[in-house]
């Protein structure tokens, strides 16, 4: 089986600029988050840091067009919330009872999130909701491992995908 990497839009140059600077930005939060040190070589040290990490991190994911929309995620953070919860006392009363009532496996559920960020994103905020985690992807679903396939999982991640999906897919710009 051959790994071929996914094929995305390039984002136009303003907004691989616009992407640096925000990753920049955020990597460099990051640092002094971690250091809560005000000396002056720590700093240089930190920027110094924060260029590798992005230059890594525009080679590793490089930005393409369409944007995750974070206003909109925001106002999915109560269903999220609602959801790892009943998921996570699932898992819990599960993890309780003297008999484990799992029967782990491998659900496809199948997508209509083109491979790049839109599906990672999906990706990793389903990885979040206990009980099951994406496993492998290909052009039209996404395999997820599940404690207990006898759950509707593939019925309850479309739901999920429906959700988000306007939030994730934002507005693709031609340019």
């Amino acid at each position: 089986m051959t790994m071929r990497p996914a094929r995305t839009d390039p984002a136009p140059a303003g907004s691989r600029t616009a992407a640096a600077a925000v990753r920049a930005v955020l990597l460099f939060g990051v640092w002094i988050v971690v250091d809560q040190s005000p000396k002056p070589a720590n700093l240089v040290v930190g920027v110094l840091t924060t260029i590798a990490a992005t230059w890594v991190s525009l080679r590793l994911l490089p930005p393409e067009r369409g944007r995750v929309r974070p206003g909109r995620l925001l106002t999915l953070l109560p269903r999220f919330l609602w959801q790892s919860l009943v998921a996570g006392l699932d898992v819990a009363r599960r993890a309780f009872a003297p008999r484990l009532d799992l029967q782990p496996g491998f659900v496809d559920h199948r997508t209509q999130l083109p491979r790049g960020t839109a599906r990672s994103a999906f990706e990793l905020i389903a990885s979040l909701m206990p009980g099951s985690v994406p496993s492998d992807d290909g052009p039209q679903h996404i395999e997820f491992h599940c404690l207990d396939t006898r759950q509707p999982v593939a019925q309850q991640m479309a739901a999920e995908e429906r959700a988000y999906a306007p939030a994730l897919q934002g507005e693709r710009r031609d340019g």
